[in-house]
């Protein structure tokens, strides 16, 4: 994005062509919000440092004497907001002021790009960069993606190009230390998952320093895994801007002034005519925003509802009663990449039967006795499932959906791959729910976690000592082989595979299908019977991967469970 092509627009806006700085607005709010989401990791202050930066830009615009150094008089505006932000708060405020669900911006990255290898691998290393490291990085990224030159890094940074070499070059020492962690952490090292054991699962500088100095040190983990390490300028070169994500909204209301009162505020010139111009009746569009009375630059995409209520536990037990105590955690290499919901309170009992919709099972279960028969199958009225997928759509990759609707069951079949790729796993989500959605049972014959060897006491569907384990995000419920669903209305499901390679086959089935499966048991060759969590009434829940109707996307939704 070069300023000298935006000389017109910018001089037309300076003269006050209210569609002239809808359109200059429009045009560079994505470079400034890559620049600040990058330097802030996605924290919920980046709406706030994006707005602050767009106003200082639009309120300052008429001083600006040259249009072709736009660019770069925009990007120091915003690093002196990022910086004048850090100022304001300590590091301890920013951690316990960071909003659930914030969108981690390495993990955007990686899915809105639709980065792979060690592309995703140098966007997720982000995580584990000081404060400092990651404002310089913002720059950087987009200077070898050729979005800005070394002059305006520098000139941004505020010094000169000759220090600007050192400080980048120090920071991509720091960055390919970081990519080591990352690769690692996919990993299966068995001393690796004992050093984390004590680790929070929050990234920084002293387990930074800690776990670069155990892969040095490690055969294991030293090893990169691939041919070759490409440099991470290599890869970054022509990756496009984070498109801006869905409901994200620019306020840019003068200092919290309307429009009317700052204009009668500003003087003559420059600024009196922009602000005089805004306050006029009539509404200039343009593509994904507008500029309307009243002085608000509102990029014009729906919000997300907010997350729904965290439903009881309702998973119906075996017969005779299976337990219901929750099993003890399994050692984790690196924790869930999605943000964390805080804990929900329990509804009350006059709260509507469809907040169940779009909740969670809230009970982790442990595996049922083998020989325990399910409970009975509640039939729900069928009418027949159609799905963009098929009659059996297989989803393998990130990004991978299906979206199914009518009124009937759904099986969607599990199929971990740690042979390939160990580690933590990243669940997948439904999302668009537009009807309900119900979790009735559980099949296949076994649990994932089931041991599947006669000679190799620790292999289960999970992985073995060999291969490394896949490993679930902590407290969620561990997946049967098959997991059974029912839709009345319309919903989506996506893959979004991250760290563990797994995959999903997803059929429209029946309910004698179902039924054929869970009561499929011991005798009949299977491992164990299934598990029927139906109740046959509208209180029963999806499980902890279904999320909300109206996500940011697919990948950033958080699980909502007070387990």
């Amino acid at each position: 994005m070069d300023g000298r092509q935006w000389s017109s627009t910018i001089a037309a806006a300076q003269a006050g062509d209210r569609r002239a700085l809808d359109e200059l607005v429009e045009g560079w709010l994505p470079l400034v919000y890559n620049i600040v989401g990058r330097a802030l990791n996605g924290h919920a202050d980046v709406d706030d440092v994006v707005q602050e930066t767009m106003l200082r830009a639009v309120d300052n615009l008429g001083s600006l004497r040259d249009p072709d150094s736009f660019r770069s008089w925009l990007v120091a505006i915003a690093m002196r907001q990022i910086r004048d932000r850090a100022r304001r708060r300590t590091t301890d405020t920013l951690r316990d002021e960071t909003a659930d669900g914030a969108a981690d911006f390495a993990e955007l990255t990686v899915l809105r790009l639709q980065l792979e290898g060690q592309r995703r691998e140098v966007a997720e290393a982000v995580r584990w960069l000081d404060d400092e490291d990651r404002q310089l990085l913002s720059l950087w990224w987009l200077e070898v993606a050729g979005e800005l030159t070394r002059r305006e890094l520098a000139a941004a940074v505020g010094i000169s190009r000759q220090h600007a070499a050192v400080r980048v070059q120090r920071m991509k020492e720091r960055l390919e230390a970081s990519r080591g962690i990352v690769r690692a952490l996919d990993g299966a090292c068995p001393d690796l998952r004992e050093l984390t054991a004590r680790w929070d699962g929050d990234p920084d500088s002293v387990w930074r320093k800690r776990l670069a100095r155990h892969i040095r040190g490690c055969a294991y983990c030293a090893s990169p895994g691939e041919a070759v390490v490409v440099p991470a300028e290599r890869l970054l070169v022509g990756i496009a801007l984070v498109p801006l994500p869905v409901g994200f909204t620019l306020s840019l209301a003068f200092g919290g002034k309307t429009a009317a009162a700052a204009t009668a505020a500003a003087s003559v010139g420059w600024s009196g005519k922009m602000l005089g111009a805004l306050t006029k009746p009539a509404v200039a569009l343009s593509a994904g925003a507008t500029i309307v009375a009243g002085g608000a630059y509102v990029v014009t995409q729906t919000p997300e509802d907010p997350p729904p209520a965290v439903a009881a536990p309702t998973a119906r037990a075996q017969s005779p009663a299976a337990p219901t105590a929750s099993p003890p955690r399994s050692p984790s290499a690196s924790p869930s990449p999605s943000p964390s919901a805080t804990p929900s309170p329990s509804p009350s009992a006059t709260r509507p039967k469809t907040d169940a919709y779009g909740t969670v099972v809230d009970a982790v279960d442990t595996a049922p006795d083998p020989n325990a028969r399910p409970a009975a199958l509640p039939h729900r009225t069928e009418s027949g499932i159609t799905s963009t997928g098929g009659a059996h759509a297989t989803m393998n990759h990130r990004g991978d959906s299906v979206t199914l609707t009518g009124k009937g069951y759904v099986l969607v079949r599990w199929q971990i791959s740690p042979q390939y790729r160990s580690g933590s796993l990243v669940m997948p989500t439904w999302t668009a729910l537009k009807g309900k959605l119900f979790h009735v049972a559980s099949g296949g014959g076994r649990r994932m976690d089931d041991s599947v060897s006669t000679t190799d006491t620790t292999a289960t569907g999970m992985g073995s000592s060999t291969t490394g384990y896949t490993v679930l995000p902590a407290g969620t419920q561990q997946m049967w082989q098959n997991e059974y669903f029912y839709v009345d209305g319309s919903v989506t499901l996506t893959v979004n595979e991250r760290g563990a390679d797994y995959g999903l086959n997803v059929f429209p089935t029946t309910w004698d299908k179902v039924e054929e499966d869970v009561t499929a048991g011991p005798p009949e060759g299977a491992i164990r019977y299934g598990l029927v969590r139906d109740t046959g009434k509208d209180d029963t829940p999806v499980p902890q991967y279904v999320t909300r109707t109206i996500p940011t996307d697919p990948a950033t939704v958080a699980q909502a469970s007070r387990v």
